[in-house]
């Protein structure tokens, strides 16, 4: 019989798994040991130190290496350890240009960390392909983009921005946190590296920290795993499992998230003290049809304004919320808001995160798999 590639639904569960060679477990078994014994110095049967791999970590990498449709598949010990070891990558000297609307602790990372190397970061706007392009130059090594961006939920045209990076033969990483690889692929869209905080819709139950990166790219592969041995920022193998055991119902749960997400986004575009709604879905968002077309749904992510924007009144609506619980993270199955200028981009500067449309008056939802119903009465009790 001719063996067909799965679908991605199946792939889900069972991408990239081999079958379990002692007792034939069907889930992985999680192998709490540090080291591994050796016939004779060099001789082992494929693991020598938990550091360098692990079988529940190779299982959990080949999953997301297969769902991301990536050749190779490396997991971290958070997305920012993630985040790290792309950076590390490149040498002092190098440029990097980056989306202006970003996680505050990536924008961290790149500025209180990496400057101080001699790597110089240019973050700017993505709505205009030629902005990108004014800012290449022979040094520019990396296009780093979130899509949809964290909070401004903003769509970034990874085709695009995979053509350009081709034409001056730099490298091009794409943070899939928000839509996960259920919305969408960016290696399949021309990316390089695929990053993902695991700990968010991965994992999907908020009781893990892990990060993951993904490639097709051999050379670049061979560094990531240089990297991740030597700086040694692994997960531990229950988190691997738990993050194994989350990915099995990831599709489930997306679809669920998404179509709360709908009727949510409708119903704050609707409600008389909401000014601005950005979700993708909403056919009046800047980048709709983008996402319409990178997108196979329009994800659970969403912000949103109120008419009076005064950090008072914000404050006043998280925290009257019930059934949304005000939380930093994301992804998981309850449903979580969060106030980003003073929580997740709580490290950007003032004057810089307001110019990005991160005011004091900005609103987050992650939503999570609820009765919606449940949902949208929480919001409405909080907007008073």
């Amino acid at each position: 019989m001719k063996k067909t590639k799965l679908g991605l639904n199946s792939r889900i569960i069972h991408g990239g798994q081999i079958q379990e060679k002692g007792y034939g477990a069907v889930m992985p078994p999680v192998y709490f040991t540090s080291t591994y014994s050796q016939k004779k110095p060099g001789e082992h049967l494929g693991y020598e130190y938990s550091r360098s791999g692990n079988p529940t970590r190779t299982a959990l990498e080949s999953l997301m290496a297969n769902i991301e449709s990536g050749k190779y598949g490396f997991a971290f010990s958070s997305g920012m350890a993630a985040i790290d070891a792309v950076i590390k990558t490149l040498n002092p000297g190098d440029e990097v240009v980056a989306t202006n609307d970003l996680y505050g602790g990536t924008y961290r990372l790149f500025k209180e960390l990496f400057s101080k190397y001699n790597v110089t970061f240019h973050f700017i706007s993505f709505e205009s392909i030629e902005n990108v392009r004014k800012h290449i130059n022979k040094k520019t090594k990396l296009i780093w983009v979130e899509t949809p961006t964290n909070p401004m939920i903003r769509i970034i045209d990874i085709k695009k921005i995979a053509s350009l990076t081709n034409e001056h033969k730099i490298l091009f990483a794409v943070d899939n946190t928000f839509a996960s690889p259920y919305l969408q692929r960016p290696l399949e869209m021309g990316a390089d590296i695929v990053m993902h905080s695991a700990t968010k819709f991965l994992a999907g139950h908020s009781d893990v920290i892990l990060g993951a990166l993904i490639t097709n790219n051999e050379t670049i592969a061979n560094k990531i795993k240089f990297i991740q041995n030597a700086s040694g920022a692994i997960p531990g193998p229950m988190d691997s499992y738990l993050t194994l055991r989350g990915i099995k119902t990831l599709h489930i749960r997306m679809q669920r998230h998404c179509e709360n997400a709908k009727k949510i986004a409708n119903f704050l575009n609707s409600h008389p003290k909401v000014s601005n709604v950005f979700w993708p879905g909403l056919k009046d968002h800047p980048a709709h049809l983008v996402a319409k077309k990178q997108m196979s749904d329009y994800g659970s992510m969403m912000s949103f304004k109120l008419k009076d924007e005064s950090l008072s009144k914000a404050f006043k609506t998280v925290s009257r919320m019930r059934v949304f619980t005000l939380a930093e993270s994301l992804g998981g199955v309850e449903s979580l808001v969060g106030h980003p200028a003073s929580m997740t981009h709580a490290s950007i500067p003032k004057n810089k995160r307001i110019k990005n449309g991160v005011s004091d008056g900005l609103i987050r939802l992650s939503v999570g798999i609820e009765e919606a119903s449940d949902l949208i009465s929480d919001l409405d009790n909080a907007i008073k």
